[in-house]
């Protein structure tokens, strides 16, 4: 068995059995960028081998000020599959989780591939069909979120589920640049963020991973939802808490992790 293998297993037991494991950038000191993402994709095949569909993809690491928090210079990517998705208002039960975090950020729908290299925030503007506010439920399988970049992309960016608003709103009537995202925990605003905040424009977070992903063949495709960037920090979820982000023009999403 490859090294890649050896450690896709590992996350997938750590995923199943819901005991966090040691970083894999601890056990293999020259793990790379490069070695995470293979580890990554491993993931994703054995997934859709078991039946599970790509619906998406997700953009981390999209402030500057979490860049600087692991000394890297460009965003990451996971993917978004069909089984990561609960519906706006609903519960998530927290036996599905381990050390959950939220974040509130922007979700394009597209409406027509995007394929790099090249492509701009113009180009991911006319290919997306919508927007909505979302709210991604971020998860780490390694104990006590002890990462270095390379953990966080081998385990599909951190990635565990995500919401979407209910209403779809035509990216031509906002300038996501200026929009605001206010995030609430129990009634109270933890966090608040604005579009800006995510490589000067959610549109460029889409035109990066379009670009990044042309390195490994794959395309944006349409239908598929991309969620941009955290708008702010993520915030730790224990059982019984509700979270709704509210985001200026787009509306609001909201999630209960059961008790």
């Amino acid at each position: 068995m490859s090294t890649t293998e050896s450690f896709a297993n590992q996350l997938l037991q750590a995923e199943k059995d819901r005991v966090g494991t040691v970083a894999l950038t601890d056990q293999s000191p020259s793990f790379t960028v490069q070695d995470a993402y293979a580890v990554q994709l491993e993931i994703i095949k054995q997934k859709v081998a078991q039946g599970q569909t790509i619906v998406g993809k997700k953009i981390g690491l999209t402030s500057i000020a979490m860049q600087k928090l692991l000394g890297v210079d460009e965003p990451d990517y996971g993917h978004l599959l069909d089984g990561m998705v609960v519906e706006n208002g609903t519960e998530l039960s927290y036996s599905e989780v381990m050390q959950p975090k939220v974040e509130g950020e922007v979700a394009f729908v597209l409406k027509k591939d995007l394929k790099g290299p090249n492509v701009t925030a113009l180009d991911v503007i006319q290919a997306t069909d919508y927007i909505l506010p979302s709210l991604e439920i971020v998860d780490s399988r390694v104990k006590d979120w002890k990462i270095k970049l390379p953990d966080t992309i081998a385990d599909n960016a951190s990635s565990s589920h995500y919401v979407l608003g209910g209403r779809p709103v035509n990216i031509d009537k906002v300038d996501l640049s200026q929009i605001g995202m206010v995030l609430i925990k129990n009634g109270e605003i933890v966090n608040t963020g604005v579009g800006a905040a995510v490589m000067g424009h959610p549109a460029n977070c889409v035109a990066w991973l379009a670009n990044k992903l042309s390195e490994f063949d794959i395309t944006l495709k349409a239908g598929e939802v991309i969620l941009s960037g955290a708008l702010s920090a993520a915030v730790d979820a224990e059982p019984g808490d509700v979270f709704t982000a509210k985001i200026a023009h787009l509306g609001e999403v909201s999630v209960r992790f059961s008790s």
